[in-house]
């Protein structure tokens, strides 16, 4: 919670606004009610310190002003919400812009989606209906006490504890009977999203092998289970509820007896009886909304923590900056040995090369000692079996990942002791599988250079033998790619990966398994078009087709993690 209340800092003016406002407005609603007693003393004809007339007067008065600070109120409360929802994205996707791509790498994508949109809208909960409410809390009982205890000092005692027990004593006996419910809850959604998005992504395999009865009956049990978990947390939200009523009735009737007993003692008046019994009444408001958010911020405290997880979550390669720029003059491996670590929450569920790395693994080892060298101007190629550690090679060259065991350089200086940033305008790095965004083709190529010239698309097109195939769809350049890329075939995609590549025009080339999903004619321009950039870069290349590795100046070979 502490944590949740210092992101309120940038809008700490507008959550005291919020929070005098709500005060005002709770002080003037509980005293139209004993306005209300003072009414009745004057119509009694017992001295009271106002008019009958001064009294409905304050009455209209404050019934206004009421009205006008809850809606001041809410209203700020809400702008201060959603301003700070604006900020934890923010926050949010600059934190997994930072652990990328090691920590996220296997994470799984639907839990991710989950926390990045349904978790931070819960957060609304708390920012417009917990924090001000509880410095709302905290004041009003200050002064509802001294006020109702100046009528006798055992009032305000009583009305202390009341005030105590229902704001604090019965959310934390709610909050531990509940448990994690909450956690259990935002956790079995983030499940439920990622298997949607998974179903949604492998339709077309459920209708071929006719799975689709199966994957909708495991979608409903999970659903079903969501469903029953909800029940229970609302069921417990009802029983709480009943709890606080039945608890305030029990204050209500102790005070009532309290003040009948001093007054037949002769140690107050009737007012001393009316106006203090009728004020507690009145006045149980601001502490209720406290007693209630004991069940309904478990799940907010719980979407809270999975999005705090990733703000605080350490990236396994930090950023570098404010070292002196690099200019490229070849890379080179020297005795690298690297593995995947599961132990101690370090990667979780990640895969490396066809490798799945399990929780229950503690070393899984990829590369053992491997040295290779990448002179300018050259074509390096790599192969070697699916799991030997190629792309893995690349990654760490790409500084994804830091070597456990060796150096890794760029023109005879580790990287390590590279900027960030100067080390991704040296690298160009074409994965196995293109990601494009949902947009036009040509807003997709310039993720890889944002000031490119059509000109310059047009060349790093050609190059990838795409250009003549985008000219044939409907809007050219400007057709959308589509969701998820699936208008487009692998082939395409690929094709479109390594156009981008050109466009960067980075000097170091990092190609895996660039023409994996060609055929021959388009894999030879590509492969023409490599030769071709020799001139003016090194080229890594992984591949398993040996035509591919025909325009390679030098071949390793992976094995079990070794260079040979």
């Amino acid at each position: 919670m502490l944590k949740l209340i210092g992101l309120v800092k940038p809008l700490t003016g507008y959550m005291i606004l919020a929070i005098l406002m709500g005060l005002v407005g709770h002080l003037c609603a509980t005293f139209i009610t004993v306005f209300g007693g003072y009414a009745v003393l004057n119509l009694a004809g017992l001295e009271t310190p106002l008019s009958l007339g001064a009294v409905f007067a304050c009455v209209l008065l404050f019934a206004v002003l009421r009205a006008v600070l809850r809606y001041a109120e809410q209203g700020c409360n809400h702008f201060i919400a959603f301003k700070l929802l604006a900020i934890i994205r923010d926050k949010v996707f600059r934190a997994l812009r930072r652990l990328c791509p090691a920590k996220l790498e296997g994470r799984d994508r639907g839990d991710l989606i989950n926390v990045i949109t349904s978790d931070i809208e819960l957060l609304e909960v708390f920012y417009a209906h917990t924090i001000s409410p509880a410095a709302i809390a905290f004041l009003f009982t200050i002064i509802m006490c001294l006020f109702i205890g100046s009528f006798y000092w055992a009032f305000g005692v009583l009305a202390l504890v009341a005030y105590l027990t229902v704001g604090i004593v019965i959310p934390l006996v709610i909050s531990k009977a509940s448990g994690d419910t909450g956690m259990q809850f935002r956790t079995k959604s983030g499940e439920l999203s990622a298997f949607v998005l998974d179903s949604l992504r492998g339709l077309p395999e459920t209708i071929q092998y006719g799975a689709g009865k199966t994957r909708l009956a495991e979608m409903n049990r999970r659903t079903d289970a969501l469903s029953d978990d909800e029940e229970r947390m609302k069921r417990m939200a009802g029983r709480d509820t009943a709890v606080t009523n039945t608890v305030i009735l029990l204050f209500d009737l102790a005070m009532l007896f309290l003040s009948a007993s001093l007054f037949q003692a002769g140690q107050v008046d009737f007012a001393g009886v009316l106006i203090p019994t009728i004020a507690l009444f009145s006045s149980f408001g601001p502490v209720v909304a406290l007693a209630a958010l004991g069940s309904t911020l478990q799940n907010t405290f719980a979407a809270g923590n999975r999005v705090l997880d990733i703000l605080e979550e350490e990236p396994l390669t930090e950023e570098i900056a404010g070292k002196e720029a690099v200019e490229f003059h070849g890379a080179k491996v020297e005795h690298v040995s690297f593995s995947y670590r599961s132990s101690k929450g370090e990667k979780s569920g990640a895969t490396g090369e066809g490798l799945d790395v399990k929780e229950s693994e503690e070393n899984s080892l990829i590369l053992d000692g491997i040295s290779a060298e990448f002179p300018e101007e050259k074509i390096i190629g790599i192969t070697g079996r699916s799991g030997s550690g190629k792309s893995t090679l690349l990654k760490l060259l790409m500084r994804f990942w830091k070597v456990d065991h060796g150096n890794v350089a760029i023109s005879e200086k580790n990287i390590e002791e590279i900027n960030t940033d100067n080390l991704r305008d040296m690298e160009s790095f074409v994965t196995q599988e293109t990601h494009l965004f949902h947009d036009s083709i040509r807003n997709n190529l310039r993720i890889a250079k944002l000031d490119a010239t059509d000109e310059e698309l047009v060349e790093a097109c050609k190059k990838a033998s795409v250009h003549d195939f985008i000219l044939s769809l409907p809007q050219g350049y400007d057709t959308p790619a589509g969701e998820l890329g699936d208008a487009l075939s692998g082939g395409e995609r690929q094709r479109i990966g390594l156009a981008r590549a050109f466009l960067h025009g980075a000097p170091f080339l990092l190609l895996d398994e660039p023409t994996s999903n060609l055929d021959s004619l388009n894999e030879a321009v590509i492969l023409k078009s490599l030769r071709e950039e020799q001139e003016e870069r090194t080229v890594v290349l992984v591949s398993h087709r040996k035509s591919t590795m025909r325009i390679a100046d030098k071949v390793y070979s992976v094995e079990h993690g070794r260079v040979s």
